[in-house]
């Protein structure tokens, strides 16, 4: 596969931090980001990209706009193991790594909010800093910080995947401190996320003074403790007699702690700290994040222009659910194609689309499609892959979550736009968005259903309902004047202009300067 030609500039007005997004990855925060760039045809932007491996994504997915006039990819973990390079003997600064082991220490004690010997050791990391990436992996002073601290604190009895650890969780730092010093001049940041991006956008806000404006779709470190709950390639290695059935291993432990603090270390440095909705920004604060520095902005969709979807719909509740989202674990597929099972046995004419990119996760995929098959649904439910919204939604009658983590997902406005009613788990803020937030709100209705996590027969039952015609047009009616009074793209531009303009009216550079 040949790599793709991106633009290249002297310079940007903002640059946008994203992690395993934009432009590689179709989903809702890369459409997002797409609609962001395209609102503010003014603003120069450069794009950022961290992904994993680059073989792990193919081309992108999306057309970069006009303004788009910078973007550069960076994978973190394709230098994991540097082959062909000579490795020498080094003993490391022992100052270094003292202020290392100090700062370990202010990571274990919980609730600690002074980030000072942070701001003092991430300059190190960057080329030129006394904490070269080649002392930490090859150094004596590295080394003995490693196995002293596997003797202190760890409860794993393997040195080898402790050691491994350790080094796979760190190593991208040094990348992204490179990453931060060899940037293009911009005047303002925007991360959407936490993670990786958003200890990038802290490097970079702290090292060159810029402004910050961090943007969480979900709650980053709450994703990834799904993941690491869910992930089979981190070892427990205790015996039975060792293991606590309440405790999780100790390096799932670790991985949670370390993004636990990469988020602490985002929301030092940003401000605004943006949330989609109330629960979530209350959950950043309980994180780290300072009060004063919180805001929402729920996210918005092109109302007038889906409007127009209305119209060509056929008479009558078309008896299709269809659930829009990539086919991994997190949306929880299992659980609809189990509940379609429930529905085509009452309903023998219904069908169920899934209508996402399943490159993702081929495992995982591969195992829905078993699933379809071992419950002789063949028949009755389809795997469309990636499609355009605006095609599919005057044929569905539903649109169907199914997932155990969201946050304001764009596929329920869109649908509401379009006048199909919505089914989902009761996840993020899917249950504002089919109630009603306040008094007002919720007297225009229910706009659909909620539902329990991982219960097929609660969805299945609440889809059977929800498709007889008295239902179905109360539904809809709802959530067509739920999107047009809170969840237009014109609110969401206009929150975020004014979010831009308070960022570069901050920034240190001006208009047209390089830094």
């Amino acid at each position: 596969m040949s790599e793709p030609v991106f633009p290249k500039a002297d310079s940007a007005d903002v640059a946008l931090l994203l992690e395993g997004t934009f432009p590689f990855v179709s989903g809702g925060v890369s459409s997002w980001v797409n609609q962001i760039i395209r609102a503010f045809p003014e603003i120069r932007f450069a794009i950022v990209f961290l992904g994993s491996r680059r073989s792990d994504y193919g081309a992108p997915k999306y057309a970069l706009p006009d303004n788009v006039v910078h973007v550069e990819t960076h994978f973190m973990h394709d230098d994991l193991v540097r082959h062909g390079i000579e490795v020498k003997p080094s003993k490391g600064d022992p100052a270094a790594f003292a202020r290392v082991m100090m700062l370990h220490e202010t990571f274990r004690q919980h609730g600690a909010r002074d980030l000072s010997a942070f701001a003092a050791l991430a300059p190190e990391l960057a080329p030129g800093g006394c904490l070269p990436l080649d002392d930490f992996l090859h150094s004596e002073q590295a080394w003995g910080v490693i196995t002293s601290s596997y003797r202190r604190f760890c409860t794993d009895p393997s040195f080898v995947d402790y050691f491994w650890t350790v080094r796979i969780m760190h190593q991208p730092l040094w990348m992204l401190a490179r990453v931060a010093k060899d940037l293009i001049p911009v005047r303002a940041l925007h991360s959407v996320s936490t993670g990786y991006a958003g200890f990038l956008g802290a490097l970079l806000a702290r090292s060159r003074g810029l402004p910050l404006i961090l943007s969480e779709h979900g709650i980053y470190t709450k994703e990834r403790k799904i993941d690491l709950y869910q992930s089979e390639w981190i070892q427990d290695n205790r015996n039975v007699f060792q293991r606590d059935p309440s405790e999780l291993s100790y390096f799932r432990t670790m991985w949670i702690r370390f993004f636990e603090w990469l988020g602490r270390l985002c929301y030092d440095a940003a401000d605004p700290i943006i949330a989609l909705y109330e629960t979530n920004r209350l959950r950043q604060i309980t994180d780290g994040a300072e009060p004063a520095r919180t805001r929402n902005i729920p996210n918005g969709v092109a109302v007038k222009r889906m409007a127009a979807l209305r119209e060509k719909r056929a008479p009558g509740v078309p008896p299709v659910l269809c659930l829009i989202g990539r086919v991994v674990p997190i949306k929880d597929i299992k659980t609809f194609i189990r509940a379609m099972r429930i529905v085509a046995n009452r309903l023998p004419e219904v069908q169920g689309w899934i209508a996402g990119p399943e490159d993702e996760d081929p495992g995982y995929a591969q195992e829905c499609r078993d699933l379809v098959a071992s419950l002789g649904l063949e028949d009755n439910l389809k795997f469309l892959g990636f499609q355009k919204i605006d095609e599919l939604m005057p044929k569905i009658g539903l649109v169907v979550l199914s997932s155990i983590s969201e946050a304001l997902p764009l596929v329920i406005l869109e649908g509401y736009a379009a006048g199909v009613p919505t089914l989902a788990t009761d996840v993020g803020s899917c249950r504002q968005l089919v109630y009603g937030l306040d008094e007002d709100d919720r007297a225009l209705g229910a706009a659909g259903r909620v539902v329990g996590i991982a219960d097929p027969q609660a969805l299945a039952e609440a889809a059977i309902e929800l498709l007889q015609p008295e239902a179905w047009q109360s539904a809809q009616a709802a959530g067509i004047a739920r999107v047009e009074r809170y969840y237009t793209d014109e609110l969401m531009f206009g929150r975020y202009r004014e979010v831009y303009l308070e960022a570069l009216a901050r920034s240190p550079v001006a208009p047209g300067v390089a830094s």
